[in-house]
């Protein structure tokens, strides 16, 4: 009898090897997701011998083998995680930072400083047992020294006194007490303005309450700082200048000392000047001379002062920008007065050409900046007007 063919039939080593791998399958699985519920699957990888060997031999040893390689990669794989979300989560990024200290821990961020004079030797804790609230400039020159002297002698010991020096004379001040503590900055033949840009920066100038920014030729025989300042603050004046006297230096209505008043905000000017009572110059204005300015003012205005424009001539129109309500925050303070006495020294820096006297290079050059300023101001606001959508308003500028 013929023998009939024999289907369904598997060689041992064939269901051996089924067997095994799904016993390896179900077992790869329960490791997987009970003892690395962390671990992704494509982060484990089996060798080509591995595999091989698997293939080739129906041992049960081949189950042990794979199980323990699983397990080994498995907590390996693990271990670099925890280690690489360790490093991540050990570095420092603090996007509220000052920029470019992002990767400091903000307790040890200083973002401010000061002009305050610290001593070479003992505790640092010791070394100011009093600060000062005030900060008062002069720009100058060797000539006025005397008069510097007894300007200097109408502030405090509440005020840090600095000088900026445009002729490099600086070591004969030295004759003077209070220039041994006074800070001296020399730079030749530099404008006020070129130095507050530089030297006046609001982080600097942020522990004083007030910034006086004056000129050398002032005179001071009725002007007391302490004075000054309780006007001031009684007032609410975030920038001011005190009183000029009538009869001496006098361009602007607004700048003219009112003998019944200790504060004015408001004038007359001439007509025509004033399109609006409360702009410039007849509200809302103090002249670049003797200006004083709050801690929050200065910010502002420190950010408008352009590198190249060291005259400062146009500010005195656009302070203004730096306030709200700006005719009731910018007065002059009449009580405590001053005399500008119109002497040209830092003229006298400049370089005579043409035949021309050196101060008529200066004027020439401060008649210059103000028009470029005024440009500036004017087309920066035309732009942001234009971006936001809103038609800019109508301003007609003082020449």
């Amino acid at each position: 009898m013929a023998k009939l063919p024999i289907f369904g039939r598997r060689k041992p080593n064939e269901s051996m090897r089924i067997f095994v791998v799904t016993i390896i399958g179900v077992v790869l699985g329960f490791f997987i997701g009970i003892s690395f519920p962390t671990v992704s699957i494509t982060k484990l990888h089996f060798s080509s011998s591995i595999v091989s060997y698997i293939e080739d031999n129906n041992s049960a040893l081949t189950a042990q083998a794979i199980l323990h390689h699983v397990w080994t990669t498995a907590r390996n794989v693990k271990e670099n995680d925890t280690e690489s979300t360790s490093d991540t989560s050990m570095k420092i990024y603090v996007p509220t930072n000052p920029r470019g200290a992002e990767r400091l821990a903000p307790g040890i961020v200083v973002p401010e400083s000061d002009f305050h004079q610290r001593r070479l030797w003992g505790n640092p804790d010791e070394d100011m047992p009093f600060k000062p609230k005030y900060l008062v400039t002069f720009t100058v020159g060797i000539s006025q020294k005397e008069n510097i002297n007894r300007a200097v002698k109408k502030f405090s010991d509440n005020f840090t006194i600095l000088l900026f020096h445009y002729d490099g004379h600086v070591s004969e001040w030295d004759e003077f007490e209070w220039s041994k503590r006074a800070i001296h900055i020399s730079v030749r033949r530099q404008a006020k303005w070129w130095y507050a840009k530089r030297f006046l920066h609001p982080d600097i100038v942020a522990p004083y309450e007030y910034i006086f920014i004056w000129d050398e030729d002032l005179g001071v025989e009725h002007f007391n700082a302490e004075e000054y300042i309780k006007l001031v603050k009684k007032h609410q004046l975030e920038i001011s200048q005190p009183g000029l006297e009538p009869d001496r230096g006098l361009t602007w209505q607004m700048t003219k000392r009112r003998g019944d008043h200790q504060v004015h905000k408001v004038t007359e000017e001439r007509p025509g000047w004033c399109t609006d009572p409360h702009l410039p110059p007849c509200a809302g204005f103090v002249e670049i001379m003797a200006p004083v300015f709050s801690r929050d003012a200065w910010r502002c205005v420190w950010h408008m002062i352009q590198n190249d424009l060291i005259h400062g001539w146009g500010l005195d129109f656009a302070l203004r920008k730096c306030v709200e309500p700006a005719h009731e925050k910018i007065g002059v303070v009449d009580s405590q007065w001053i005399v500008h006495q119109v002497v040209p020294s830092l003229g006298n820096q400049g370089q005579s050409e043409h035949g021309r006297a050196p101060w008529e290079g200066v004027r020439e050059r401060c008649r210059k900046e103000w028009g470029i300023f005024q440009t500036r101001m004017a087309e920066a606001e035309k732009t942001y007007y234009e971006m936001i959508g809103v038609p800019p308003p109508n301003v007609t500028f003082i020449h």
